[in-house]
């Protein structure tokens, strides 16, 4: 029977994020840095609103596109945060985490043969999803550019089969993301195109020296964006599964078949739960992201005192050095650094175009991360001296 699953499925492996973190799982005394997921706990009054929605036994289904006062708050926030407008009648629907709204989109607007262009090193959700579909990831090498994408880069793989663009910004695996002038630029290469833009904004709550430009802000793209964005980075809620989908109602209303025979609902909890994290101003949030700063900045000087080449993360709570220098794959550098007591994420997880980096999640405390990057520094010293004796 075997034989008469999707075709598609067998070219498709588990994510090389948690072939290692799987490993590292398993033992106690080695420093996990590859899950992209908060060390902090839920903030007190999220977790206090989802326990008020089951003591008041708010447990049924919801309408199908989530709380219309959620939907609200959802649009009250990202028009306070970002000056974006989205009805929350009939322009956004609240969805299983980003990863669902990732899914519904592509399984919405793909047909068989249908390009995606993706920047990458970049996220690996994106790729199965579209394979899933028929269609054909696409990619641009952004590894000369600061891992950024240009205007130019995505006019030279447009064809007449481009039906998507994926702009992943605040990027996981990087942290980098794009200033208001770059977006600009990309904008004005695609008006007039008929390309949905899928803007995966899930970190735009984590980025620390700038302001978060959504391209969403651009008037004449709006119609062709479809904006994806959640709780789980920003307050700390992987678990809660909210995710938000904001797109023009005429392609909303496509992409809520999807959703609909997909899941019917987004939990009704957790909806309750995201009214509290989105219409209430919470010291932990703030203090949160003051944190993930701080750890990005230690984590950044230790490397490059390693001597390891790095961008600079502008966002997210990820490091991605290049290791090309000690001459292995970035899958055999992760699994000799496991043996060393630190497990960090190969490259390669991130596409062919990750070969040569590690991505560093500082989503640990301070503690681990300093014992972590002593780890590393001792490995990369051994390394080095097995090299010279060779």
């Amino acid at each position: 029977m075997i034989n008469l699953v999707n075709k598609q499925l067998k070219s498709i492996e588990v994510s090389g994020i948690r072939a290692i973190a799987n490993k590292a799982a398993t033992d106690p005394t080695i420093i996990n840095m590859t899950l992209g997921q908060p060390d902090f706990p839920t903030p007190e009054k999220i977790k206090l609103a989802g326990k008020k929605a089951i003591d008041d036994n708010q447990t049924a289904y919801t309408h199908n596109a989530g709380l219309l006062e959620l939907r609200q708050a959802v649009s009250d926030y990202m028009n306070r945060l970002y000056g974006l407008s989205y009805r929350p009648e009939d322009e956004i629907i609240v969805t299983i985490g980003a990863s669902e709204a990732i899914d519904m989109t592509f399984r919405a607007i793909l047909e068989e043969g249908s390009e995606v262009i993706i920047p990458g090193p970049v996220y690996p959700g994106y790729e199965p999803t579209i394979k899933l579909c028929g269609a054909v990831p696409v990619y641009i090498d952004t590894r000369e550019t600061g891992f950024k994408v240009t205007a130019a880069m995505i006019e030279e793989k447009i064809t007449e089969n481009t039906r998507c663009i994926v702009l992943s910004y605040p990027s996981n695996p990087t942290g980098c993301t794009l200033d208001q002038e770059e977006i600009v630029k990309i904008a004005d290469l695609l008006k007039g195109k008929n390309i949905f833009i899928l803007s995966d904004e899930i970190y735009s709550g984590l980025v620390y020296d700038k302001q978060h430009h959504s391209i969403a802000s651009v008037s004449e793209l709006k119609e062709k964006t479809i904006l994806i964005n959640g709780l789980s980075k920003s307050h700390a809620m992987t678990g809660w599964r909210i995710g938000f989908v904001l797109a023009p109602s005429e392609i909303t209303a496509e992409l809520l078949k999807v959703h609909l025979f997909n899941t019917v609902c987004a939990s009704t909890i957790s909806q309750y739960a995201a009214i509290e994290a989105l219409t209430q101003e919470m010291d932990e949030v703030a203090q949160m992201k003051a944190e993930y700063k701080r750890r990005r900045d230690y984590v950044y000087e230790r490397a490059v005192s390693m001597g390891l080449d790095v961008v600079k993360p502008e966002s997210a709570f990820y490091l991605f050095p290049s290791i090309k220098y000690t001459n292995m794959t970035s899958l055999d550098f992760a699994l000799k650094l496991l043996e060393e007591g630190v497990a960090v994420v190969p490259g390669s997880a991130f596409s062919e175009l990750g070969e040569g980096y590690i991505r560093i999640s500082f989503a640990c405390s301070m503690e681990k991360l300093e014992e972590g990057c002593n780890r590393i520094e001792r490995f990369l010293k051994k390394t080095a001296l097995s090299a010279a004796a060779n």
